[in-house]
């Protein structure tokens, strides 16, 4: 029995140690809209301080005689650790949390010196220290451990059925942890007794803050030491005479000074003036300290939990579902408490199927940053959060696949876009956002409307006209000659009109799309052709219908229609439908396009070659072919993986940078010192 009764203890002891051990954890806040993981073991070793560090003293020294730092290398914080960034936001608060670790705290206090305002002091707590950054940045510290936080704080409000605002809110959340009440609602609740020590705490306080300021309130400071006296020897403060626009007073005496003589209307007129602006700045200046104190409280009771946990923070499995430990960086952004919470959920409450919309956004994706060395990656997760929904949005992108549409991919190309889509399953996914989007009285008008939809949209014959194969081509910028009417003024002032020319690059490209129902779109294009309406533009050539503007003044004044071999085709060129040779990279492209539901590629350096004439000035150009010269080409293809929507893009570089991350600074470098010598005045 002695035995038995020890492991229930042992047990108990363990599970009480557990228990401890779990509730010393900083939990993700329960409002977070965003998350971020940077693996710094890798990024650490891809990132060149030989060349950053000299780009940073650059863009640092903007507005300074002399850059106060000079490694950015050697800033303390751990660069080989994984940081950790999230942020959140309800009514009243909008907050931004970094954490990451230092390995050497004097070089890091060092650095936070370099880079607060001067006047700023320190303050240093328990466990760790922390200073104001500004009225919003707060940066903590203690040995191994910082975390750095951006807080904007606003009154929240409550907002009845009509979207309207009725009073503050008495709460607000902090972190999503606790709350601290604020504001308490406007309603007959008698007024408390008035408590000069209170007074007296709440001015020494509004000094402490001045003083954090910067000394920038000197005058300000004086009146209210001269209260906290006055206070402390009548416990009130002292009686203003009619008239009077000032409170000046002695320490003995409640009789304040008799505004100056005027001596005209005008000299009164800016006496007033002058009051208003006082009264202004000071209504400003007591709600800058309000926020401020607000932010602050908020800011320290974070660090106090943070600096009192293992420094572990706890994320739920959901967020981290499709975190790969092998990326360079992994995001997690919540778009459904982004879009229905907040401003922007009551935006949305203002309309009346405004619910539509917050069930379409209503998902959250996940984001996989990878930094190769030929190349960036960008591998993209989506869910909805409704498995419904999803399982009706994973359905759409499972299309049968048509390859006849992608032998129009060819390698002169400047890029395409194919989807292989199931059109039908447009219908579902409608029905699926439409159920439950109504809002009170509405909700049976929405079931009426989504069941009449049914009934009269003929879902298989509209899913035969487009199926939901498609493909654009985006073959080449050609140039052209346009016309326009420019205007000119004589010596009087009179009008002019003056026509002129200029070159202008139009697209030539293929938009074709499959179908079933090849007569449905011939006599679409049969009625353009023969309407009296339309005819003018619209004509039979052959196997092509051509559309064509009276007057050739615009950029694209010239199409052609046809339906062949079951795909239908819009394009600026007769020639463009027909097959083009591949070469074994568009082959690849090729089929590619026809196996994932959507897939693209876009080469932005051809682009910026068609665009060249668009760009006039020295400058634009010299940063024209900086581009030219290193940017890559664009890639991405989309599926349906399980639960998910996937996509993976990939940016290739054209540069001599030792990878990718490094290719972003070099680029950012080259630019910058163009901007930089353009700055500099000429010598004469």
């Amino acid at each position: 029995m002695k035995a038995i009764l020890q492991k229930i203890n042992l047990t108990f002891l363990l599970s009480l140690s557990v228990f401890i051990f779990a509730q010393q954890k900083m939990k993700l806040p329960g409002d977070a809209i965003f998350y971020m993981e940077i693996n710094g073991r890798q990024l650490d070793k891809k990132i060149n301080w030989q060349k950053l560090n000299p780009f940073l003293l650059d863009v640092a020294k903007e507005g300074k005689e002399k850059p106060s730092w000079n490694d950015y290398s050697k800033t303390g914080i751990k660069y080989d650790a994984t940081q950790y960034h999230y942020a959140s936001f309800n009514d009243s608060v909008k907050a931004y949390t970094a954490h990451f670790m230092v390995d050497n705290k004097e070089k890091f206090q060092e650095f936070i010196n370099s880079t607060k305002k001067k006047g700023l002091e320190i303050t240093r707590k328990n466990n760790y220290s922390y200073v104001n950054l500004d009225d919003d940045i707060f940066v903590a510290w203690n040995g191994n451990r910082a975390v750095l936080k951006l807080l904007s704080y606003s009154k929240p409000y409550q907002y009845n059925m009509d979207n309207e605002v009725m009073a503050d809110s008495s709460m607000i959340v902090m972190d999503s942890t606790e709350t601290v009440g604020t504001d308490s609602v406007y309603a007959e609740e008698p007024e408390p007794p008035f408590n000069y020590k209170d007074e007296i705490r709440i001015l020494k306080e509004d000094i402490q803050y001045l003083k954090e300021d910067i000394k920038q309130h000197n005058a300000e400071i004086a009146r209210m030491q001269k209260d906290i006296k006055y206070l402390e020897k009548h416990h009130e403060y002292p009686k203003e005479k009619k008239g009077s626009t000032d409170k000046n007073y002695s320490e003995d005496s409640a009789e304040t000074l008799p505004p100056p003589a005027q001596d005209d209307g005008i000299e009164e007129m800016d006496a007033e003036d002058n009051a208003g602006d006082l009264a202004y700045e000071k209504e400003f200046d007591s709600l800058r300290i309000e926020k401020f104190k607000m932010v602050k409280m908020l800011a320290e009771s974070d660090f106090e939990r943070y600096f009192s946990s293992n420094f572990e923070i706890e994320v739920s499995k959901e967020t981290l579902s499709a975190r790969d430990p092998n990326s360079d960086v992994f995001v997690y952004a919540d778009y459904g408490r982004i879009v229905n919470e907040g401003i922007y959920g009551r935006m949305s409450k203002q309309y009346e199927f405004g619910q539509f919309f917050s069930n379409f956004y209503n998902s959250n994706s996940s984001y996989n940053l990878y930094f190769d060395n030929d190349k960036v990656r960008l591998v993209n997760s989506y869910q909805h959060k409704d498995p419904e929904v999803q399982k009706q949005f994973s359905a759409v992108y499972k299309g049968r696949k048509n390859k006849k549409l992608m032998a129009l991919i060819h390698d002169k190309s400047i890029g395409y876009y194919a989807m292989n889509v199931d059109g039908s399953r447009y219908f579902d996914l409608m029905y699926s956002l439409l159920k439950n989007s109504g809002e009170g009285g509405y909700q049976k008008e929405m079931e009426l409307m989504t069941e009449t939809m049914k009934i009269v949209l003929d879902e298989k014959a509209i899913a035969e006209i487009a199926p939901g194969n498609g493909i654009f081509v985006l073959n080449e910028l050609k140039s052209k000659t346009v016309e326009y009417t420019d205007y000119d003024y004589d010596d009087d002032y009179n009008e002019k009109e003056i026509k002129k020319t200029k070159e202008v690059m139009v697209p030539d490209f293929t938009f074709a799309f499959a179908t079933e129902n090849e007569g449905y779109w011939n006599r679409v294009f049969n009625v353009l052709a023969t309407n009296k309406n339309t005819a003018k533009n619209f004509s039979k050539n052959g196997e092509f219908y051509e559309f064509k503007e009276e007057k050739s003044g615009g950029y694209l004044d010239r199409f052609f229609f046809t339906v062949k071999d079951g795909v239908v085709y819009v394009t600026t060129s007769r020639d463009n439908i027909l097959p083009k040779k591949q070469s074994e990279v568009s082959e690849k492209w090729a089929k590619d396009a026809s196996k994932y539901a959507l897939s693209g590629r876009f080469d932005i350096r051809r682009l910026l070659i068609g665009l060249e004439t668009e760009f006039n000035s020295t400058s634009e150009r010299k940063i024209m072919d900086v581009f030219k010269k290193n940017v890559g080409e664009v890639y991405f293809k989309t599926e349906a993986k399980g639960d998910r929507i996937e996509t993976e893009m990939d940016y290739g570089i054209r540069s001599s940078s030792e990878n990718s991350l490094m290719y972003f600074f070099d680029l950012a470098d080259e630019i910058y010192k163009i901007k930089e010598s353009e700055q500099k005045i000429p010598v004469l």
